[in-house]
């Protein structure tokens, strides 16, 4: 392995991408705002929406991808080393993620406990029973998968072998025993995401963004950070659960047909659902969750675990 001693040119690009993913979002997000605001009098008011709705979540997904790319880029062997990657492809497994998955929603809980206002608590609440209400569904998710992909052998958790399995047999998406648990998942992001009709947390016109209403500056932008964060991962575990697989041998083709799939879901989980429907109230949004993506998600379970 080489040294970690270069010169300033050799972090160049590294620099230059790192500026890109800290200021090109933003200018992307002022130009198309302005796009928008000159078209609104010649748009019908649910194209308006949708396309609103679609500015900051395409924003989070280009600052992520470009600082993966800052971080693919620095001169260091260390980032290309095949043992960095063999650590890397151990800890890419479903029952880790399954564990970091509620990272950022217990980071909203205390900020909310903590913070002192009324409007925190009730945030903080409704946070933690949204939390264990998509919980659920999401471990019957991922055990559906690993269940399919380990056979009769048991379950297999690790995503390079889900991949190589779907590349083998086929997409998950388009196997009709995991439809359920496919359904299961596009009902699951909404909710993980904290979109509407899944925003009760946060809910701006109700408790004024709950657990984040104290904070503002560096903290304030942590937290915006690490739901752009969430977003992308959930997108790209729906890809990698269900609709991998590559069309090309370039890897910015490969690339670009990720971008492609993360968009489909985020337009059709996200964009049209927060565009298309209001919020529930939190005992309905856990009655919706136990009956109808638990239920989902537990008929696939049964499905492959007889071996159908």
């Amino acid at each position: 392995m080489e040294e970690l001693t270069h010169d300033f040119l050799s972090f160049l690009p590294a620099a230059l991408l790192a500026l890109a993913a800290a200021g090109a979002p933003e200018v992307y997000k002022l130009a198309a705002r302005r796009f928008l605001d000159r078209a609104k009098s010649h748009t019908a008011s649910w194209l308006y929406i949708l396309l609103d709705s679609f500015l900051t979540p395409v924003a989070g997904l280009f600052r992520v991808l470009l600082g993966a790319a800052a971080v693919k880029s620095l001169p260091f062997e260390l980032v290309r080393d095949a043992v960095f990657l063999q650590y890397l492809n151990l800890t890419a497994d479903l029952l880790v993620i399954f564990y970091l998955f509620p990272i950022p929603a217990m980071a909203i809980m205390l900020a909310g406990s903590s913070s002192g206002s009324p409007y925190g608590g009730i945030g903080f609440s409704r946070e933690m029973i949204m939390m264990l209400a998509y919980e659920v569904p999401l471990l019957m998710i991922m055990l559906t998968v690993a269940m399919k992909v380990g056979g009769g052998s048991g379950a297999e958790f690790s995503l390079t072998k889900i991949m190589d399995y779907q590349a083998e047999h086929g997409s998950f998406g388009l196997t009709p025993v995991m439809w359920p648990a496919f359904l299961a998942w596009l009902m699951f992001l909404p909710a993980t995401l904290g979109v509407p009709p899944f925003d009760q947390p946060e809910a701006e016109t109700e408790i004024l963004e709950g657990p984040l209403l104290e904070y503002s500056g560096v903290l304030l932008a942590f937290f915006h950070m690490a739901s752009a964060l969430k977003m992308v991962v959930a997108l790209a575990l729906g890809v990698v659960l269900f609709f991998p697989g590559t069309i090309s041998d370039i890897p910015a083709v490969n690339l670009v047909w990720f971008v492609v799939k993360c968009a489909l879901f985020m337009l059709f989980t996200l964009t049209v659902v927060k565009s298309a429907t209001g919020r529930l109230r939190i005992e309905q949004a856990l009655s919706f969750f136990l009956k109808y993506p638990a239920g989902l998600a537990l008929l696939s379970l049964i499905l492959v675990w007889i071996g159908c």
